[in-house]
């Protein structure tokens, strides 16, 4: 009989007090009818996968291929009875089952609090949002500080900014405080403004904008300056985060997620992690990236972890930021945006700075991340990489995290050092006519330039940036081979020459990802040696048309050939 272990999304205390099922020897998953890619990138069927007793595929099993029968051997009477030949098995009933998915960039404690706080993401208009935050506000008298996230004014076809004055007619009695949906911008209500002691006079501070109106904080707060207010935040108990953790860890296996990256891992984070695992409770595979230099050193110590907990968590390296992000007009661009004269968004490094923490990262075989995504923001990390590849040489992986606007001069820089470019597909389709307003039709040629990319000879790793969008990769899949989006738009594809193959996009999606970790030995394909990490849908991806791939559902998560979630 398989091995089962149901991810719950009851008490959190519950869940943590789980024990990992005993390990096996000799099992198969039968019945299925199975797709995986190759090293190559081919498509290859199967009918059944042997396990091995750690949990690792031994082999695929042909769909021509007859099960091989046991030997016959005479028995003498006082022979033991013959031993079966598998220690269990599991009848999966003909059922489509492919690898589990690696998505190369999330953030798993925002996505566990955007749960459990007030999520403003489905809203489409401000009397909504205001509407949904005067009722959760309602809802939780006792809440000292009303905070969550998810807004977006592109969304809203408010034309700018929400404002102090908009928060204060929700809620104005107690402090709220909202992350927008990137996480490049805050917005504040007076209260929270008052608390933090927030005037007129307040400077922003380097890699920071306050958003003003006659010359007083409107009430938004980009990037480096969100941590006016957010200092004076109550910060979360670690019981939430726990809480938070099992939230996400049942939200991505139910996508079908067996593995992601963390981008910006704290030290609160990694103490989360590490809590979880003690418990037997971690199921997901992090591959963590330090949020910064000194979080990265103080987790890691002189060099990245082991992996720990079965090959379920390991701090490979340090996230960094260069800039900010297109929405909130903080992404630094060579020459200003096309709908705010005058503004290049937000440069968060000198050179000198940036070259200094990559240096000091890599000293102790860190691995770098970058978030970039204007291009002038990619075109400072590239001369960083170039500067200090021949000295910190080998097998570094350089990862340029977003990569959306690149200056079509730049692109074929990505192909050298061993660059990987991880990048979002959802961006695109979520983000083009926003794109298109902020950078005009002039510098649209190297905007999330996927296949560009690929004949530069970079590496793709793809993902989703969740919270900030959904982490189902079956829509980013989907826009990654077509560039429309889930409404059929724009007819023919955005900037259709740079559209992937599915085969492409399906390996960014698994093998990429775990490339991108140095996991690649570990897993994202199915293939013998690699954990037995895989998905149970309702479809067939290879043949599902973009429409039906959107709308595929995962019916069970399996990690290490175990059982980790069931859809109910």
């Amino acid at each position: 009989m398989a091995r089962t272990v149901h991810c719950l999304s009851a008490a959190a205390a519950t869940l943590l007090a789980l024990s990992p099922a005993p390990a096996v020897a000799d099992a198969i998953v039968d019945n299925v009818r199975g797709v995986t890619l190759d090293a190559d990138g081919r498509v290859v069927r199967f009918r059944a996968i042997v396990l091995d007793k750690d949990g690792k595929v031994v082999r695929l099993v042909k769909p021509d291929e007859k099960e091989p029968e046991p030997p016959r051997v005479k028995r003498r009477k006082n022979d033991p009875p013959p031993q079966p030949r598998y220690t269990w098995r599991a009848d999966l009933g003909g059922r489509v089952v492919m690898p589990g998915f690696v998505d190369a960039h999330g953030h798993v404690i925002e996505l566990g609090f955007r749960q459990l706080e007030l999520d403003l993401s489905g809203t489409r208009s401000l009397a909504e949002a205001q509407a949904k935050i005067r009722a959760y506000a309602a809802a939780n008298p006792d809440r000292k500080w009303i905070v969550g996230g998810g807004w977006n004014q592109e969304s809203w076809g408010l034309g700018r900014f929400p404002t102090a004055a908009d928060l204060d007619a929700a809620v104005a009695d107690r402090p709220v405080y909202l992350a927008r949906a990137d996480g490049h911008a805050s917005w504040a209500n007076s209260a929270a403004m008052r608390e933090a002691g927030v005037t007129a006079k307040t400077l922003a501070p380097p890699g920071g904008r306050i958003e003003k109106a006659g010359g007083q904080p409107s009430g938004v707060f980009v990037d480096g300056a969100q941590a006016l207010v957010g200092r004076v935040v109550p910060q979360p108990l670690p019981k939430e985060r726990d809480t938070a953790f099992i939230k996400a860890q049942e939200q991505l296996l139910s996508h079908g997620i067996t593995a992601t990256a963390d981008m910006g891992t704290s030290i609160d984070d990694w103490l989360t992690y590490r809590r979880v695992g003690d418990r037997g409770a971690l199921r997901v595979r992090l591959m963590s990236y330090g949020s910064g230099i000194e979080d990265t050193i103080r987790i890691g110590g002189a060099g990245p972890t082991p992996w720990l907990y079965n090959d379920r968590l390991k701090l490979v390296g340090v996230k960094l930021y260069g800039d900010g992000a297109l929405g909130s007009r903080g992404a630094w661009l060579k020459a200003p945006y096309a709908d705010a004269a005058g503004e290049r968004g937000l440069a968060f490094m000198t050179d000198s700075t940036l070259r200094n923490l990559m240096v000091r990262a890599s000293m102790d075989g860190y691995q770098v991340a970058v978030h970039a995504i204007g291009d002038a923001a990619n075109a400072q990390v590239l001369g960083a990489i170039e500067e200090i590849a021949d000295t910190y040489g080998g097998d570094r992986r350089w990862r340029i995290e977003h990569a959306q606007v690149v200056d079509p001069a730049d692109l074929p820089r990505f192909g050298k050092h061993g660059i990987i470019a991880s990048m979002q597909p959802v961006h695109e389709t979520s983000d083009r006519v926003m794109a298109e307003a902020r950078l005009g039709p002039a510098r649209l040629a190297g905007a999330y330039a996927w296949a560009s990319m690929l004949r530069t000879g970079a590496r793709l790793a793809f993902g989703s940036d969740y919270p900030v969008e959904s982490p189902d990769p079956f829509v980013g899949w989907a826009a990654a081979y077509t560039r429309i989006g889930a409404d059929g738009q724009p007819a023919g594809g955005w900037q259709p020459q740079e559209v992937l193959s599915k085969e492409q996009a399906w390996a960014a999606f698994t093998s990429g990802g775990a490339y991108a970790g140095f996991a690649e030995d570990k897993f994202g394909r199915l293939a013998p040696g690699q954990r037995a990490d895989f998905i149970v849908v309702d479809r067939d991806p290879t043949t599902a048309t973009p429409d039906l791939l959107r709308q595929t559902r995962v019916e069970e998560t399996w990690v290490n050939g175990e059982k980790v979630w069931t859809r109910k």
